[in-house]
């Protein structure tokens, strides 16, 4: 293979480019065609009798006869391949193609045969690029990460990664050997074959940018992708041998291994009983009572037995000891994921180990635990785990209350000679009735604050809008920038309050946009002189008492406007005067030439703007405030938050409502969740358990982000990212079924 550094001609002075992302990438496109041919050149190999590197299986006619069609189509399929590689490179990596990273357990009873074959096929064919380039790969990582900007090693953001040259393979495979079995042979090999000339093609792209200066990007110390703390493997490495693969897993999903016979349905809104809605505190005694005395449906009577028959078939019970046994091992793999989360605190685990027996009892007899996300008994574990990320530790305040409630809960599963779905399901009751004090108390100051704000969201697009039509009466008009910025910014928060706050529907209840014509002509340069004077001493107390109720009205912070006012009333003194008084015409001058101190109203996020009653209850971040130099991490920050500034990247578009985060609040970090976020995207708003609400503007999230001040700690359920994982391992039992 030919050098990648003399093609880029840079060999004799590597300093003399200091190269991009984009040189990058487009060295690496240019040796698709050397990767496709030494790939078919081994293939070709592998199926000539007598080649020292034969393999024994590739002279099946069928599998020969793809590999002869690859060759005789060389050119039509290194075109192919060049073409997805372009794609998915310069399209992000190409998401949307089913890979192992993307497999979620909830998704694998709507699968198809043809699309669990794919993600098998996919996962092997990673499988083998990755044993072929791990040595070399953390380097490139590395080194593309310094040119995409980041400090940190950020591997999922490698454009260049091996994931893609895998699925632009597969692409290439599917389209040239439409039969699945043919496909499905080579595909693993062909993909080693890839690796072997990837790996060269790494270790020159890492030496060539290393010669020209490119400095590496440090490691993130061990942090989980997406900053979210939880294991980025399954714990299960030692079931090799094991019932679990993709296959058996969607069946267990689809009820395939079910009992015939009939089971008794749950409701998953109403409560079996609310009578046994008790108070654990003190009731714990009573519900079980109650729990053991529920009246159990009576037994059919015995047919007469013949003793001289044959004993009937049992077809199914096979299959339902399968069931049984794979059921187990979902359950146990899905706690021991649990257990490796290093989000879920120790005291919180112990718990989820003491409800396990439980749990495994229940999916023994009821699979629906593993299909129906609605089952009580996954509810129960959800919205436990979920609550547990709300304490980042056992001395947070609220957490020894939680702790007791739900250990009196789980202790009693846990020994309970019933466990079936409407105990679970009254388990979960009577922990909401434990919590709904508080819960209560908190939904009530969050949907305060979400009023409130979303109150000021839409007065601030009113007044975006406003601001564009005070502009547009501005346009030709000699009118000083104090004066414009003023209008655009500070009085259309007034106009739009004004007219939000009516409710007759007046288009102008207290005459503020009337206003704002008066005020442009005060203070035109332009305007006729003849009379000016008297008028302006007419207006002038009138107009500026106006301008003040506004302002007051909602709460507008004086200082914002004392410039203002200063700016304008030495303007209207120097124009009553009509320019006699030296020195008031000078100042005058002066205030008309001086820069604005409204700031620049083009981004719609500058002139987001929330009264102090809206802000307090809200808890609003206020960009300027937080982002002075004394909040802003120094060289001597703590490690912790030091090592924040390298958390995965995610776009606020992709912060759904429910993540958790950890947020940096005056120097403090604090574990909170989203619980808010206005119809339009320019404000969220944070929860922490204790009650207290953080919001802030899209632009000041932003910033956290970039500043390692926010972090995301879990973005979905818990319960679904450790059946996810088992999910990861029962793809990975299914390579060793494939393999050919």
């Amino acid at each position: 293979m030919a050098k990648l550094l003399k093609r880029m001609g840079v060999a004799d002075d590597p300093t003399a480019l200091q190269p991009s992302l984009n040189d990058c990438i487009e060295a690496m496109l240019g040796h698709c065609d050397t990767l496709i041919i030494e790939m078919l050149v081994g293939l070709t190999h592998a199926s000539t009798p007598g080649h020292p590197r034969h393999v024994r299986g590739f002279q099946q006619p069928g599998i020969k006869a793809g590999i002869d069609s690859l060759n005789r189509q060389g050119e039509a399929v290194r075109e192919v391949f060049k073409a997805e590689l372009t794609r998915l490179v310069y399209e992000g990596g190409g998401k949307e193609t089913v890979a192992t990273e993307a497999l979620r357990f909830e998704d694998l009873k709507l699968f198809e045969d043809e699309q669990l074959d794919a993600s098998i096929e996919v996962a092997r064919a990673q499988q083998e690029v990755a044993t072929a380039v791990d040595d070399v790969l953390p380097a490139v990582d590395a080194l593309v990460s310094t040119l995409l900007g980041w400090r940190t090693i950020q591997p999922g953001l490698n454009p260049l990664r091996p994931e893609v040259f895998v699925r632009a393979l597969q692409h290439t495979l599917s389209v040239h050997l439409p039969e699945v079995t043919v496909r499905e042979a080579l595909v693993a090999p062909a993909a080693g074959l890839l690796g072997v000339n990837l790996r060269k093609l790494y270790r020159e792209l890492a030496d060539w940018l290393t010669s020209t200066g490119v400095e590496p990007a440090v490691p993130l110390g061990g942090r989980a992708s997406k900053g979210t703390g939880a294991p980025t493997q399954t714990v299960a490495d030692s079931v090799a041998k094991t019932l679990l693969t993709l296959d058996k897993l969607r069946k267990l999903l689809a009820g395939d291994f079910d009992s015939p016979k009939p089971r008794q349905e749950f409701l998953h809104t109403v409560p079996a009983s609310m009578a046994l809605l008790q108070d654990l505190k003190g009731g714990s005694e009573a519900l079980i009572k109650r729990l053991e005395q529920r009246q159990k449906p009576t037994p059919a009577p015995a047919a007469p037995v013949d003793m001289l028959a044959e004993p009937p078939a049992q077809p199914n019970a096979p299959s339902q000891r399968i069931g049984q046994q794979l059921g187990d091992e979902v359950v146990r793999l899905m706690f021991d994921n649990l257990a490796q989360d290093q989000r879920l605190l120790p005291g919180f685990k112990k718990q989820l180990k003491a409800i396990e027996p439980a749990v495994q009892k229940l999916a023994e007899e009821d699979s629906r635990f593993f299909s129906d996300r609605n089952h009580p008994a996954r509810q129960l574990l959800d919205k436990v785990t979920q609550r547990s990320l709300a304490f980042s530790s056992e001395t947070d305040e609220g957490w020894a209350r939680f702790v007791v409630t739900v250990e009196k809960a789980f202790k009693w599963a846990a020994e309970s000679k019933v466990a079936d779905a409407d105990t679970f399901g009254e388990l979960l009751d009577t922990l909401h009735k434990n919590w709904s004090g508080d819960d209560q108390n908190l939904r009530a100051k969050r949907e305060e604050a979400a009023r409130a704000l979303l109150h000021a969201e839409q007065r601030n697009l009113l007044a975006q809008k406003l601001a564009s039509e005070f502009a547009a009466s501005l346009e030709g008009l000699e009118v000083a920038d104090f004066i414009a910025d003023f209008l655009k910014n500070s009085w259309s928060q007034v106009v739009a309050e004004a007219e939000l706050s009516c409710v007759d529907g007046q288009a102008d209840p207290f005459g503020y946009r009337a206003l704002v014509d008066d005020l442009i002509w005060s203070v035109q340069k332009s305007t006729a002189q003849r009379g000016r004077a008297r008028r302006l001493v007419q207006m002038i107390p009138g107009l500026i008492a106006k301008l003040r109720e506004g302002l007051d009205r909602i709460g507008y912070p004086p200082e914002l406007t004392q410039r203002f006012f200063d700016h304008l009333i030495t303007l209207h003194k120097d124009a009553v005067q009509e320019g006699a008084d030296p020195e008031v015409h000078a100042a005058a001058d002066s205030a008309w030439s001086e820069p604005s101190k409204f700031g620049d109203t083009k981004d719609e996020q500058d002139s987001l703007w929330l009264d102090k009653g809206e802000a307090e209850e809200s808890g609003f971040v206020d960009q300027e405030q937080y982002f002075a130099p004394e909040h802003v991490a120094s060289p001597e920050a703590p490690q912790e938050e030091k090592e924040a500034e390298g958390a995965a990247p995610l776009r606020v578009d992709e912060l759904r409502v429910g993540s958790w985060v950890e947020l940096n609040v005056g120097g403090r970090w604090i574990r909170a969740q989203l619980t808010w976020c206005s119809p339009h995207g320019t404000l969220f708003m944070f929860t922490a358990q204790v009650g207290t609400a953080h919001s802030m503007s899209r632009r000041t999230l932003d910033k956290l982000r970039a500043m390692g001040h926010i972090k995301v700690v879990a973005d979905r359920n818990v319960i679904d990212e450790a059946l996810d994982q088992v999910a990861q391992q029962a793809l990975k039992n299914s390579l060793g079924d494939k393999k050919p």
